[in-house]
């Protein structure tokens, strides 16, 4: 099979409506699988807000301080936040395999690979969706969060990695539906990370994740 050419890899500055972010994926979803835009990986920070997956439960609201929004993905209640590197992904699965565990998966991989990079070593967890850690109390804490919603085979969403984001905020929610284990991030764990550190071990790692995704045919 000839190889794909990579996605278009884009880094915005500054913080980004959540609103218009979303408004720009659809776009570019039905631009992708119409074959009128190119795969993309937008790397973007946003303002503080929460927002609702569908399988959120309102009784996981707990203090709604920032604004909230239907997000349209998988998933439950996450915080989004300066100090936080959200990743959106659009790959185009009929051509890189219609295997949403296996994107799931190789996604995950992708951020405990690009951690290492940074020096935290970051797992999955069996029942748990997203990437874990111990924080510096021996506790096991989440990292890295993964919501995704696939639309006519078109990747959206993708993860979010907290690298100095203010965890207090994190308070406002039960974060993705899970109480009972905390939340960390790199500063928290004396690893700290510029963004341009966290992009580049992303970069270094994207390779490696786009090389778990092939078609089954």
């Amino acid at each position: 099979m000839r190889s794909l050419p990579p996605p278009e890899w884009i880094i915005s500055s500054g913080l980004t409506d959540y609103a218009e972010a979303l408004a720009d994926m659809e776009k570019r979803a039905a631009a992708t699988h119409a074959g009128e835009g190119s795969e993309r990986i937008w790397l973007l920070e946003h303002p503080p807000l929460y927002t609702a997956g569908t399988s959120a439960d309102p009784a996981e609201l707990l203090d709604p301080r920032f604004p909230v929004y239907d997000a349209g993905r998988g998933g439950r209640y996450t915080y989004h936040g300066p100090g936080q590197r959200v990743g959106y992904v659009q790959l185009d699965l009929t051509r890189r395999g219609r295997d949403v565990r296996a994107y799931v998966s190789a996604l995950e991989g992708w951020v405990i690979d690009a951690l290492a990079l940074l020096g935290v070593e970051a797992r999955r967890a069996d029942g748990r969706i997203g990437i874990w850690t111990d924080d510096q109390n021996g506790r096991e804490a989440k990292i890295g969060a993964i919501g995704v919603r696939v639309k006519r085979w078109v990747t959206m969403h993708g993860f979010s990695l907290n690298v100095a984001p203010d965890l207090a905020h994190f308070g406002g929610i039960v974060p993705c539906g899970i109480a009972e284990f905390p939340v960390t991030s790199l500063a928290a764990l004396g690893k700290p990370a510029s963004f341009t550190d966290v992009d580049a071990a992303l970069a270094d790692t994207l390779p490696a994740f786009l090389d778990k995704l092939r078609p089954s045919d």
